[in-house]
């Protein structure tokens, strides 16, 4: 990513696997993520949790996180494809916030 020394990618990358490992530790001991190129602010990193818990982050560029992954004992998919999405389980909130924009339910302000 422009501006980032090889210090700053070094220390970016170690905070994005202990998050990582934390959230596998926190969602049943495993995960399994997605990378996703989201353009000049860098790459989309959505994990699912072994208990179907899901949650991302954001990384400067797809090999940080590729290499956070792997430091962290995951091997990314290529893509958040119907098996994966199946294992995402939603609750109360997600359900409120999807529905709502459309069918009367909290507005997104």
């Amino acid at each position: 990513m422009p501006g980032m020394t090889t210090r700053s990618t070094a220390r970016t990358g170690r905070r994005l696997t202990r998050r990582i490992t934390a959230f596998a530790r926190a969602h049943g001991g495993s995960a399994e993520a997605t990378v996703s190129y989201t353009g000049e602010r860098g790459v989309r990193v959505v994990l699912v949790g072994a208990d179907g818990g899901w949650g991302d982050l954001m990384a400067p560029d797809g090999d940080t996180a590729r290499q956070a992954l792997e430091a962290a004992g995951i091997t990314p998919r290529d893509t958040f494809d119907a098996p994966l999405a199946a294992k995402v389980r939603t609750g109360r909130y997600e359900w409120s916030r999807m529905a709502g924009l459309q069918i009367g339910g909290p507005r997104n302000t």
